[in-house]
């Protein structure tokens, strides 16, 4: 019997829009982020705008902890690919909407962050990089990502403090564009996707990868790093 899919596709008028639905947390387990890749692979070829989003009233939980748990090899794979989806999607040819329905965490905030316009629903919402809480050493690929978002202020306290935020608090902080209520996210999410067609894409992409051209380098710099880190750890386990 074939498995379902949990990130679904559609493109329509110029939009491409990727929902992701694991049926629980949206975590970016292994299959989560081949399907996201998948997805974006086909939004690339339709050469439309890109809205993101989640169900139940949650983007992502973050990482699948059972996928770190279960072995050196599964877990750097993993950790790898969702490090490289952020600098993917941060140098997409055409913008990105990232439309956060509910709690984002962890790899869930770096994803939110990684869009070029981001627009949340209010409500009794997370939104939180809690490495630092967890016991973890925030990746370097996180702490760049963060950064070219975060007010100075609000990316001290997110990162090194896990500081946990609510719809209102993310959109002071950096993390969100815009807020608008549930019931209203998707179509205002398909507004800001339809004027962004109007621009000129290839316009877009060229004046994005200026403009973010030290950041590439330094998330690429990071990625490498990360990879390293993760090696690193991997033999320290495998040696205890």
């Amino acid at each position: 019997m074939m498995e379902s899919q949990i990130v679904s596709y559609e493109y329509k008028d110029g939009i491409s829009t990727i929902q992701m639905n694991d049926g629980s947390k949206n975590l970016m387990s292994p299959r989560m982020l081949k399907e996201l890749n998948k997805a974006l692979d086909q939004a690339e070829k339709d050469a439309g705008v890109v809205i993101i989003t989640g169900s139940a009233g949650v983007l992502s939980a973050g990482f699948d902890l059972k996928v770190l748990k279960t072995g050196v090899a599964k877990a750097f794979s993993m950790l790898n690919a969702g490090f490289a989806l952020t600098t993917r999607l941060l140098s997409f040819r055409t913008p990105v909407v990232i439309a956060c329905n509910g709690h984002a965490v962890a790899m869930g905030v770096f994803l939110l962050l990684s869009g070029d316009y981001r627009i949340g629903a209010t409500g009794p919402f997370k939104i939180m990089a809690n490495e630092v809480a967890i016991g973890l050493t925030m990746p370097a690929t996180a702490i760049v990502v963060c950064r070219q978002r975060l007010t100075p202020a609000h990316f001290v306290r997110a990162v090194m403090q896990s500081e946990e935020y609510n719809p209102a608090s993310a959109l002071e902080a950096g993390f969100l564009d815009r807020t608008v209520a549930p019931e209203d996210l998707f179509e205002e999410a398909r507004k800001i996707a339809e004027k962004f067609t109007q621009l000129d894409l290839e316009a877009h992409y060229k004046t994005k990868l200026r403009t973010r051209r030290q950041l590439i380098k330094a998330l690429k710099r990071a990625n490498r790093f990360d990879r390293f880190d993760l090696i690193i750890q991997g033999i320290r386990r495998i040696l205890k």
